[in-house]
């Protein structure tokens, strides 16, 4: 086996078709700092990747791997540090004869864990993605009720607004009926009878 230095882009193709790559990637702090940054985390204290690469066919290859962090994030309702511990599975795969979809393809792809082949295959850049699509969307502290958030566009009304619209809608049908039903006979006499 052939063991891969994460933190440097892994040129594939020079790598040996007949082995596996194992590899471990524990980024420097300055690094972890700048990725916390620009995943807008409050901090991210651990973070690990470890796997392989193993060739498959003429010249693809697929990552497998695991992913380790442990995360700080701003609760959603307090503001208050959220802690949360992510390990999660990994695969990627790259392919040299990928096609990306084209404008107007009615299906989606079904693989979204395959990718272009690349020159170079930044370990770090993998990690990262990876790491932002763990991430907690609505991270919540412990005990905290869940909030009532509501967005409104430009010149929308309030939910309950809405919610009465409806029903003032069918006060009005009701009333038009009701006038309806209450109206005098204005047909012509003779019309309507049944003496002949």
């Amino acid at each position: 086996m052939l063991d891969v230095d994460g933190t440097k882009p892994v040129r594939l193709a020079s790598l040996p078709r007949n082995v596996e790559a194992p590899f471990t990637l524990l980024p420097p702090a300055p690094a972890m700092a700048a990725m916390a940054g620009r995943l807008e985390l409050s901090a991210l204290r651990k973070l690990r990747l470890q796997g392989r690469l193993i060739p498959e066919g003429g010249r693809d290859w697929r990552l497998d791997a695991m992913l380790g962090a442990t995360v700080v994030q701003p609760c959603v309702v307090t503001g208050a540090p959220v802690t949360t511990r992510i390990d999660a599975p990994l695969t990627r795969r790259y392919s040299a004869d990928y096609r990306a979809p084209q404008e107007g393809d009615s299906e989606m792809p079904e693989d979204d864990s395959l990718d272009p082949l690349p020159e170079a295959l930044s370990l770090m850049d993998v990690l990262e993605e990876a790491l932002a699509l763990e991430l907690p969307a609505y991270p919540r502290a412990e005990g905290t009720a869940p909030a009532e958030i509501t967005a409104l566009p430009p010149g929308a009304t309030s939910h309950q607004e809405e919610t009465r619209k409806p029903f003032a809608g069918l006060a009005e049908l009701r009333a038009r009926l009701d006038a309806t039903e209450t109206a005098p006979d204005t047909a012509p006499d003779g019309e309507g009878s049944d003496k002949g």
